[in-house]
């Protein structure tokens, strides 16, 4: 029996989706983007690993996942500054009001305060909707690790939104 060919029309309608996750996963539109395009030559190189009837979107957030974790560790390693003040202010040029830019610069301060590990499980499933197989095959880890880091990044979120620190809110909860 012939294997289906790898469809680039299939890739195309992931951008929407690769887009958002990237933006949540890099913090601004520029590094988005540049995740974005590595991570669609990644795939378009490396077509030929990727196996008919197997789910091409899981296959490509997989990619991303790891050229994500390799860009990240090469910034770690040439220690390249991104200034927070700077972005804010490009982000509020742009036409935020300032309500809805303080409320956004919050969750993404939020986000970014979480483990990568975390922000990574929560994103996956929160913003893109995957059920927690598919983030755990996406990831290479057991469901049971999805599951808990998902729970963890859940309250860590919910306490730096609250503005406490989650050990003082782990108090209120025993208390």
């Amino acid at each position: 029996m012939a294997q289906a060919p790898f469809d680039p029309e299939a890739l195309v309608a992931l951008i929407p989706r690769l887009r958002r996750y990237a933006r949540a996963l890099a913090g601004d539109r520029a590094r988005a983007d540049d995740l974005v395009q590595d991570t669609l030559e990644r795939a378009v190189v490396k077509r030929a690993l990727w196996r008919p009837g197997t789910d091409l979107r899981a296959w490509v957030f997989t990619i991303m996942h790891n050229v994500f974790i390799n860009q990240t560790r090469r910034a770690a390693r040439d220690a390249l500054p991104v200034d927070p003040a700077t972005l804010a202010e490009i982000d509020a040029a742009a036409g935020a009001s300032a309500e809805t830019f303080a409320q956004l610069n919050s969750i993404e301060v939020s986000l970014a305060a979480l483990s990568d590990d975390q922000r990574e499980v929560l994103l996956l499933v929160a913003l893109e909707g995957m059920s927690y197989d598919e983030v755990a095959h996406t990831l290479g880890i057991p469901m049971g690790t999805v599951m808990s880091r998902l729970s963890r990044a859940r309250v860590r979120l919910g306490a730096l939104l609250e503005g406490e620190a989650p050990a003082a809110r782990m108090l209120k909860i025993v208390k």
